[in-house]
């Protein structure tokens, strides 16, 4: 039996039920990358989705949605003289995030990160407007997922939360990685919790 019930109230920032609210323990990460989280529409209202919680830790970062047929995507504002575009995308044909990559273009990195399902973000990646001066990157192979809430149908596959944590890693820092992966490690936590796990 979990500690509340589905219908009891969440916490409006981290997305938790208010008794294992996230809150007090969210780092705040003030980076030269700037984070655009790109969401699927179907994935905003599913309280498992996990990139919102990475963007409250992140204040150079942002939330915009895909699939609105009445209000269409556009992205190209991302295209600046003075930032670099790498879209993560989900897919073994795109080059690995490296620190060998970055050093090609030292400008400050804009990272576009699709969030859905893994057919959600691998189409997000090929037909999101405005991108086409991105660059299209993948994370390198690492540890499994430690979410664990949803079924991961990819063997690769991560948590949204879970990829931006490496992403940043690499553009950014070890120190910043280990702090958003334990806040990720605490959200895992506290959902099993609600589970009655």
């Amino acid at each position: 039996m979990g500690t509340r019930s589905k219908r009891s109230e969440r916490c409006r920032r981290c997305g938790m039920h208010i008794p294992l609210c996230l809150c007090p323990s969210i780092p705040r990460y003030d980076l030269g990358t700037r984070l655009v989280l790109v969401m699927h529409h179907r994935e905003l209202i599913k309280t498992t989705a996990t990139g919102p919680l990475a963007l409250e830790a992140l204040p150079n970062s942002e939330l915009r949605v895909h699939g609105h047929r009445e209000r269409p995507l556009d992205l190209s504002d991302l295209d600046t003289p003075g930032r670099r575009t790498l879209l993560l995308y989900p897919g073994d044909d795109a080059p690995a995030l490296t620190r060998e990559l970055l050093e090609e273009d030292r400008r400050p990195v804009t990272l576009v990160v699709p969030d859905g399902t893994w057919r959600q973000a691998s189409r997000m990646g090929r037909r999101l407007p405005g991108l086409e001066h991105a660059r299209m990157v993948r994370l390198p192979e690492g540890p499994p997922t430690r979410w664990g809430i949803r079924r991961e149908c990819h063997p690769g596959g991560l948590a949204t939360f879970e990829a931006i944590a490496r992403a940043l890693g690499i553009i950014e820092s070890a120190t910043v990685q280990a702090g958003l992966e334990e806040l990720f490690d605490l959200m895992v936590q506290r959902t099993l919790q609600a589970r009655g796990r």
